[in-house]
């Protein structure tokens, strides 16, 4: 698969009973183990000794990474993703589309809780916005079929609190760092709404590395914001990008550990070589990276 850029979701040891729900939740989705942590762990983790430590989530071609972890970090609302139930998918059947839509909230919502409403709205004709029973956060839409083509599943980042109004600047930013990267379409507020100011980020699209990303200022006063319970992974091929990435993301340095830093934004990203794999072979590497984890866990 390639897919350069790769949601990773944090779970509270339960990533193998969340893969297996939403593998329930999209139709054709499928989840198997894509890495197992070592029999032999260090003492602060030894509940999770040779069990899994990642699971790779595919929906409609889309990769997800669910990690399996502790209780450090969880995902809220400032990342969600929206699902676009475009008729055509639906060999241009409305009813279709919207009948999926229904059943995929059905079961999202089972356990989680309702941000917004499934509902109509001046923009779809249904729309919702859910937390499921992980907290993971979903927007299901019922796509224009007139409209330029999207995929199925784009990640979306609210920004709020501490990056409120923030959104533009940083699709720009983004934008700017990665092949194929572009800010396309834009809503603006018309007038203050909440937090959100005149000409901020309504809804807007940008793409990365050919993939499609959305964004919005909050319009309503958070306590949320970005945190590690959704990164960003990144595969690079050698170290000159690996560099790239790097060194013009991190913007705080006690978040840098291991592949993972933390933008001027707040996002979490994971900057990982195409080759990670075989470098996790090398004698003493999972080791030194658990540690080098546990500390940065320690200053959150």
């Amino acid at each position: 698969m390639s897919q350069k850029i790769i949601p990773n979701i944090w779970f509270d040891r339960n990533a193998d009973e969340a893969g297996a729900f939403y593998t329930d939740v999209f139709p054709g989705a499928t989840a198997i183990v894509g890495a197992r942590y070592p029999e032999e762990v260090a003492d602060w983790q030894t509940d999770f000794a040779g069990k899994t430590l990642t699971v790779d989530l595919v929906i409609e071609g889309y990769l997800l990474t669910l990690i399996n972890a502790g209780d450090e970090f969880r995902p809220n609302p400032s990342v969600s993703f929206m699902l676009n139930f475009d008729p055509l998918r639906f060999d241009g059947d409305r009813d279709a589309a919207r009948a999926r839509l229904d059943e995929t909230w059905t079961k999202l919502s089972d356990g989680g809780s309702v941000l917004m409403e499934l509902d109509e709205y001046p923009f779809s004709p249904r729309y919702g916005w859910v937390q499921d029973r992980y907290r993971v956060s979903w927007q299901l839409l019922l796509a224009n079929p007139e409209g330029d083509p999207r995929p199925f599943l784009i990640p979306q980042l609210m920004f709020c609190g501490p990056v409120q109004n923030k959104a533009r600047e940083a699709a720009e930013y983004y934008a700017s760092l990665f092949p194929d990267g572009e800010v396309g379409f834009i809503a603006e507020y018309p007038r203050q709404t909440g937090p959100a100011e005149p000409g901020s980020v309504m809804f807007g699209e940008f793409r990365l590395a050919g993939q499609w990303f959305s964004m919005t200022d909050s319009a309503v006063e958070q306590e949320i914001t970005f945190t590690c319970g959704v990164s960003f992974e990144v595969s690079v091929a050698d170290q000159d990008e690996l560099d790239h990435y790097w060194n013009a993301l991190s913007a705080a340095p006690e978040a840098e550990v291991c592949g993972w830093l933390a933008d001027r934004y707040g996002v979490s990203w994971q900057i990982v070589p195409q080759n990670m794999g075989e470098l996790m072979k090398r004698p003493g590497a999972y080791e030194k990276m658990m540690e080098m984890k546990k500390l940065i866990i320690a200053d959150f």
